[in-house]
This record gives C-alpha cells, sequence and structure tokens, in this order.
C-alpha cells in the first residue's frame, strides 16, 4: 500500500512540476519582481502540500531585505520548504541549472549558481551576493557546503559570509529539521547524503507518512565589524540552539 501511495505522490509531484514550468513559460514574462515571488512560494507550498508534508514555520520570515540567511542543509527539500517559508534568492550548486525542468525553474527563481570546487567561482558568487544585497534583497545559503544526516551540523564555511560584510547586510541564522508528526521525533527520512541516490531519498520521503517540514527563525545580526570565520563558527551555534530549543 505505500509502495501505490508513493507512486501516485510521485506522478502528482511530476505534475506539480510540470505545471510550474509553464507557469514560466507562459505567466512569468507579465509578472513584477513580487508577483514572481509570490508565485514561487505558492508553487513551493502547494508542491509540499501535494506530497503531505506539513509545513511548521517558527519565528518572523523575513519580508525585505538586505538579508543574508543561513541554514543547515539536510535534503534536495530544503530548498522548497525555505522557499516555502518565504521567498529568498539561493546559492547553489552550478549542476542544478542544467537539470531538466527543475533548472529552469530554479533560475526564474533567481538562483545564483557556484561550482564549489572553484575558489575563483566562489569570489565570482560571493561578488553577485553583495549586489543582490545593496540592492536590498534576501540571499540564502546553506554555509555547510553539502547536506549532512539531519542529527549533527558540519562546520560552516566562511567564505560566503563575507558577501554580508561586504554589503553591511545583517545575517539570519535558520534552522531547518524534518519531523516525524506521530512521534515527535527527528526523521531521517529525507536525508541524502553519500552515496544515496536522489530517487532513494525522494522514495524513502515518499514512502514515509506523517512527515513535518519545522523552519526556525532566529535574531538577524548585524557585522558590526566582525571577521568571516569567527562570524561563521558563532552561526553554526544560533542554528544549533534554534535545533535545540525545538526539542
Amino acid at each position: 500500500m505505500k509502495a501505490f501511495t508513493a507512486i501516485w505522490l510521485l506522478l502528482r509531484g511530476g505534475a506539480h512540476l510540470l505545471g510550474g514550468w509553464w507557469i514560466i513559460r507562459t505567466q512569468f514574462p507579465a509578472l513584477s519582481q513580487a508577483e514572481r515571488e509570490a508565485e514561487v512560494q505558492r508553487w513551493a507550498r502547494d508542491f509540499l502540500r501535494v506530497w503531505r508534508i506539513d509545513l511548521q514555520v517558527r519565528g518572523m520570515p523575513p519580508a525585505q531585505g538586505p538579508l543574508l540567511l543561513v541554514a543547515n542543509h539536510i535534503s534536495w527539500l530544503d530548498i522548497l520548504v525555505l522557499h516555502a517559508a518565504g521567498f529568498c534568492r539561493f546559492v547553489s550548486k552550478a549542476d542544478v541549472k542544467h537539470w531538466p525542468v527543475i533548472g529552469m525553474m530554479a533560475t526564474a527563481a533567481g538562483t545564483l549558481y557556484i561550482a564549489r570546487d572553484s575558489r575563483r567561482d566562489a569570489l565570482r558568487v560571493v561578488h553577485h551576493m553583495r549586489d543582490a544585497l545593496v540592492r536590498g534583497e534576501v540571499v540564502a545559503v546553506f554555509p555547510e557546503g553539502t547536506t549532512s544526516d539531519g542529527l549533527t551540523l558540519l562546520p560552516f564555511h566562511a567564505n560566503l559570509i563575507q558577501a554580508a560584510i561586504s554589503a553591511q547586510a545583517p545575517v539570519l541564522p535558520v534552522a531547518l529539521e524534518f519531523i516525524d508528526s506521530r512521534s515527535g521525533q527527528m526523521s531521517t527520512a529525507p536525508m541524502y547524503i553519500g552515496e544515496q541516490t536522489l530517487l532513494e531519498s525522494v522514495w524513502r520521503t515518499l514512502t514515509t507518512p506523517g512527515l513535518r517540514a519545522v523552519v526556525s527563525y532566529g535574531e538577524a545580526q548585524p557585522p558590526q565589524g566582525r571577521e568571516r570565520r569567527e562570524w561563521a563558527a558563532g552561526l553554526r551555534e544560533s542554528v544549533a540552539g534554534l535545533r535545540s530549543a525545538q526539542a
């Protein structure tokens, strides 16, 4: 029965993806930036609803920038969850740009792409992030640089934090968790790490009932002459505190 339900949800999710692709192709050219952002948030919320993933938001999603969001990274679902909670521009690995359908949708949502193994490209992206922050936008990064098991936090890389320092923009720590709503315990179903394939992670997610995505927003921290490495370490502690506060 779980397999039948998962296949049905997979088909519905595919249809929702194609619906988003069609909206971008036919409606986005005529929409203002604010209308596009609202459409992205609505689409992400609907996607979670289609896949029966509840969304719980703690704290206040930012209404406007300039603001840099830093969040822990667990799954391919993280971007959808954060978009559903409140629109932001993501920094994502360059591979995503070339993914069928998803790449076009990510680009339409304003994603900034980075070649993670290139120091020069990281510098280029920091400049683009700074410019976006100066324009008053909300930009989001996953400073762990890769996904974790969701139970622990990896060290936060400091390179992208430089954008907030250069733009003199505040940084907002954000904690992501996936919870089994039946037991109240953390769920590792959406986890996507190591040698796991995307299909394996998706299948576990769709065969796990009662999944809840929890987004916890902390307090914005101004630069105040901070050094990026020290600030990155402090932000990691803030995200860890937001996670433990949910226990």
